[in-house]
């Protein structure tokens, strides 16, 4: 994502003593905040369209009309260049971050409704809650992708907040939730999670297509099932 530095219209660069933006956002553009601004004061926002909109001229507008102080806490804000545009600022700096690959990441959030069909370049993200704490519990649960060949591209531990040491775990895996090694892993970590939250198979940004380890294919799995299917008729 590229970031740059806005401001109301009239304002440069010596103006700027504080710059409003969110937490993530300043920590990718220090780097150069210490270069070109070191004395500048940081102000956390909800988010960089929120720096940039509480800026804005519309923003503004309503304050005063509202009886309120039009004046913001920050000369300018750190945002991304469609927020200023349509927030009518002016640039004073852009590609500020501190890494131009840096990639940001954006979720959608729906109800839950029809799923997109699988494209062969997919993630799907679920939220698995344990039973209990207990030595080797993590395993348990890796060990259900482990064993279907499943690739993880993200683990995060979150607190659950019931009690101290409560944690969940936020996974990303490639595959869809239509692929079979991925339904049966599911599977599994519904028998032995508390909980598990499916928050959605959805298409790679980055359109790379997943890995699919030997004999974790769907072929193989069908294959597996109608082996099983013939010992339990009979016919095997």
């Amino acid at each position: 994502m590229s970031f740059v530095l806005a401001a109301r219209s009239g304002t440069t660069l010596e103006d700027v003593r504080a710059v409003g933006t969110h937490s993530h956002a300043w920590a990718q553009v220090r780097g150069w905040m210490g270069a070109r601004l070191p004395r500048a004061v940081y102000v956390p926002t909800l988010s960089t369209a929120a720096a940039a909109e509480t800026l804005g001229a519309v923003h503004e507008a309503r304050a005063e009309a509202a009886g309120a102080s039009a004046e913001p806490p920050f000369d300018a804000a750190v945002c991304a260049p469609a927020a200023a545009t349509l927030h009518g600022l002016e640039v004073l700096a852009d590609g500020i971050g501190d890494m131009q690959a840096a990639v940001t990441r954006f979720v959608l959030v729906a109800r839950p409704g029809s799923l997109p069909e699988p494209t062969g370049a997919d993630k799907t993200t679920v939220v698995l809650f344990q039973r209990d704490d207990h030595s080797g519990g993590l395993l348990e649960l890796l060990e259900q992708f482990a064993a279907r060949g499943i690739n993880m591209t993200r683990l995060e531990s979150r607190p659950t907040k019931a009690s101290m040491g409560s944690y969940c775990f936020s996974i990303d895996l490639e595959g869809h939730v239509r692929d079979e090694r991925l339904g049966e892993a599911l599977m599994g970590l519904k028998r032995i999670c508390s909980e598990v939250r499916f928050l959605g198979s959805y298409a790679r940004a980055d359109r790379q297509r997943a890995t699919v380890a030997p004999q974790a294919s769907d072929a193989d799995f069908a294959a597996a099932r109608d082996w099983l299917g013939e010992i339990r008729d009979g016919r095997a």
